[in-house]
């Protein structure tokens, strides 16, 4: 590490204790006099007055600015070299990501582009990419809205159950999809626990486009949450009161304060909820029904090429939903990118 960043990090880090100790002591907790970070016996100075019998808590504030001013340079001592390093970390990304995307794309490419076009754009591959696209786009906006509220609830409330509704919130990502498949089918079944009495009123969710955005949703709900909540919880609450002081309307402050703040985390949600649906496939087939046209999602159609052993066809129509994953992430960089400015510079 260069003597002058240790420097810059060692006064730097001084400065943030003195600040600390200043604040303890107008607290009234005694705080060291004359300590120094690298000294070797914080009880006595043989160019100072001797110091006080030294606390925990003082002991504490001593380790940590040491953490500060070392911590950089032992994380580097503990990892590698950069080439190593950097060397692992490319390979494992080759072979767990490119290699099978890469996998993918030269088996349709195996294809003429002819017969490319004649799969892709058939009719029954254009209604699955219909029926994918609608629903994860209804089940998005619809985690959109419960997504932020449940995220709302666990940060600024404080009620009995609330961490066992945290830990909840992560249920879907432990939970295989088959099994959330069959869950959601015994309980929105036309003879299930919610389908029976939902059917008397004229309303069906099993084997119907509604119950694809029901199995979307359930597995998607929890990258809205967790996105959104961190940002909830380093909200400066200043700002609101401030608002709130000047005559701003709860509505006011919610949109011209809090939603700019919260909007880079609300579209890293939004796009990783709406790929997460477009891929969903074991949740789905039990509560969808798998009717070519009407319920037939991309994935399963994709999945009823490879049972059929026509590979190049199964890896074509997967291709497609590939670059609809792609341009949307693409999309949501630019607009994240465009709203961390706007924030920066208001």
């Amino acid at each position: 590490m260069p003597k002058a960043a240790i420097s810059t990090n060692f006064t730097a880090a001084v400065d943030r204790r003195r600040n600390l100790w200043k604040t303890e002591a107008a607290a009234g907790h005694d705080v060291p006099r004359g300590f120094h970070p690298f000294a070797a016996s914080p009880l006595t100075s043989d160019k100072g007055p001797a110091l006080r019998p030294v606390t925990d808590r003082r002991m504490a504030l001593a380790r940590r600015a040491i953490q500060e001013i070392r911590g950089p340079a032992l994380a580097r001592r503990i990892l590698p070299g950069l080439p190593l390093t950097l060397g692992i970390t490319l390979v494992y990304v080759a072979v767990i990501v490119l290699l099978p995307l890469g996998a993918l794309i030269f088996k349709a490419a195996s294809l003429g582009p002819a017969d490319y076009w004649t799969i892709v754009s058939s009719d029954r591959a254009v209604a699955s990419y219909r029926v994918t696209m609608l629903c994860a786009a209804a089940a998005t906006a619809f985690n959109l809205v419960f997504g932020m509220a449940l995220a709302w609830v666990i940060v600024r409330y404080r009620f009995p159950g609330r961490r066992i509704v945290d830990a909840l919130v992560d249920l879907p990502f432990a939970l295989p999809t088959a099994v959330a498949g069959i869950a959601l089918t015994t309980l929105f079944a036309n003879n299930g626990w919610f389908g029976g009495a939902l059917s008397t009123l004229g309303l069906k969710v099993a084997y119907t486009p509604l119950g694809i955005i029901v199995a979307m949703a359930f597995t998607s709900l929890p990258f809205i949450v967790r996105t959104v909540q961190p940002v909830l919880e380093e909200l400066d609450g200043a700002l609101e009161e401030a608002a709130q002081t000047l005559g701003a309307s709860d509505g006011e402050i919610f949109r011209k304060v809090l939603l700019p703040q919260l909007f880079p985390a609300l579209l890293a949600g939004l796009s990783l909820s709406f790929a997460r649906s477009l891929g969903e496939f074991g949740a789905i087939i039990f509560i969808a029904g798998n009717q070519p046209y009407e319920t037939e999602i991309t994935a399963l159609l994709a999945f009823i090429r490879l049972e059929e052993y026509d590979y190049p066809a199964s890896a074509a129509i997967a291709s497609v939903m590939l670059m609809a994953a792609f341009l949307m992430l693409a999309i949501t960089n630019i607009l994240q990118t465009r709203a961390l400015r706007y924030t920066v510079k208001g």
